[in-house]
């Protein structure tokens, strides 16, 4: 702990700063630029620059307030890691060498964010997705995917650009597969050999954190594999995935990462698709009691307060990766789990 009180840092929580919370525990948000976050994260002075971007889900129509990035130092000031998402849909490069949109928006992340921030970046699903989805004439589809695991050109597309924009302040990479069927996806040997290829493959300059999200291959010899690889497993809260208590168990109660790195990823309520949770948490500006006051919401808080704990009795630093829909509003579920560690702390002393 730092020399702050425990009654200190409930003072912090309470306006949402969480940087030095506990020493095995970095809080981070899933993207950042939430409009709904002024007066939380963000001063009331973003009001006048929000943008609004339109998106459709589930039949709905949906206006989504996003401030500018130079908000992401006002970011830092409360946050210890920020995982950056908008890489999973395009490299940083294009298949020609020529910088994407993408590479430009980093590039402003770097500009901006101060010297002590710490990111996470998504893997582009290019190169680690089995299909991609596709839609034509209203109609979705997927179709297998040309470069999956293509080691070559995740190096040169995003990697290399990634460790050039960023230096030292990348801190991992999360490689997330999307959710197969049984009868869709190979047998759990063949896949943690068809994995294996390709992170001997790519350079390991950075702490690679894996999330699969299909239960039938998360197998005692995956694990074994992440733990032999030093890659780091994911623990997701995600729509259908067992409960991050359950991964912890099927994993063999322990870390993997080479660099003493965890991430836990708290995504969307169990058995909620993305739509529903998307919907039930706009506009993300404060706990919806739908989501939060919920059995499994109190089991994810208890779930993330646990690995905290078993982080620092192993040595792992935890980096907490919270998301609107997984609460209403990130922000507030960060402080949930905050005031929770403190609970434990003060209990234990």
């Amino acid at each position: 702990m730092s020399d702050l009180s425990l009654a200190e840092h409930r003072r912090h929580a309470d306006t949402y700063h969480f940087r030095e919370l506990h020493p095995n525990a970095r809080f981070g948000t899933a993207s950042d630029r939430y409009a709904g976050w002024i007066g939380q994260i963000y001063g009331e002075d973003y009001a006048s620059e929000v943008k609004i971007r339109r998106r459709k889900l589930g039949g709905q129509t949906f206006e989504e307030g996003t401030v500018p990035i130079p908000s992401v130092e006002e970011y830092f000031a409360h946050f210890g890691v920020l995982e950056l998402d908008f890489t999973f849909y395009r490299p940083l490069l294009e298949a020609e060498g020529e910088p994407s949109n993408n590479f430009f928006v980093l590039q402003q992340y770097a500009d901006f964010a101060p010297r002590n921030a710490v990111f996470l970046l998504k893997a582009p699903q290019t190169y680690f997705a089995r299909k991609l989805r596709r839609s034509s004439g209203g109609k979705v589809y997927y179709e297998d995917n040309p470069d999956f695991l293509n080691a070559d050109a995740y190096a040169k597309q995003f990697h290399e650009p990634a460790r050039q924009l960023l230096g030292d302040r990348l801190a991992g990479v999360l490689f997330e597969q999307e959710y197969q069927r049984v009868k869709e996806s190979p047998p759990p040997e063949q896949n943690i050999a068809e994995l294996d290829g390709f992170f001997r493959a790519i350079p390991n300059d950075v702490q690679a954190h894996l999330e699969l999200r299909s239960e039938h291959l998360l197998v005692p010899p995956y694990f074994d594999w992440l733990a032999d690889r030093g890659l780091g497993f994911v623990f997701s809260h995600w729509t259908w995935l067992p409960m991050i208590r359950n991964q912890w168990r099927m994993g063999g109660e322990r870390f993997t990462a080479a660099n003493k790195e965890v991430v836990t990823r708290l995504l969307t309520p169990r058995h909620v698709k993305y739509a529903d949770a998307y919907a039930r948490a706009y506009p993300f500006d404060k706990a919806v009691p739908e989501i939060a006051d919920t059995a499994q919401a109190r089991d994810m808080v208890l779930d993330a307060t646990a690995l905290v704990f078993q982080a620092m009795r192993q040595g792992f630093l935890l980096n907490i990766i919270s998301n609107n829909r997984a609460w209403g509003n990130a922000p507030a579920l960060a402080q949930a789990i905050a005031f929770r560690i403190l609970d434990e702390l003060e209990r234990r002393t």
